[in-house]
């Protein structure tokens, strides 16, 4: 697989929830958005480093795939995907990774409910 301007290692692909993150800053001219992808590109020849952040909105959240060019971001991206419910684009298998099929929402979601296990505890003898 030919480097992408050089950049022949994507390290890392992951996802940000932004909805309570009023503070973070970004390029002038670019428009928040709720989530966010970034991708982390390594050029070992050139020793480079590339941080690549793509700005989703939360109503269409959804970003081109990037296994065409980095075969091991499927995984990173399915897992972006089940945790966060950000789509990528013409990803090969965009089915859950983490959670089962059945499972309603995206944990890591700022709006997620906080669900309880109810757990009972058994006393313990002689104190």
């Amino acid at each position: 697989m030919a480097a992408v301007d050089g950049f022949e290692m994507c390290v890392d692909v992951c996802a940000v929830d932004n909805l309570t993150n009023r503070t973070r800053s970004l390029p002038r001219g670019v428009t928040p958005e709720r989530f966010e992808v970034v991708v982390n590109l390594l050029d070992m020849r050139g020793r480079r480093r590339l941080r690549v952040r793509t700005q989703v909105p939360a109503d269409d959240p959804q970003v081109p795939s990037l296994v065409g060019l980095y075969q091991g971001v499927e995984a990173p991206e399915r897992e972006a995907s089940d945790l966060f419910g950000v789509a990528f684009c013409d990803h090969p298998d965009p089915t859950r990774i983490l959670l089962p099929p059945d499972w309603e929402g995206h944990p890591l979601r700022k709006d997620y409910g906080i669900g309880a296990i109810p757990v009972q505890f058994k006393a313990v003898e002689g104190r």
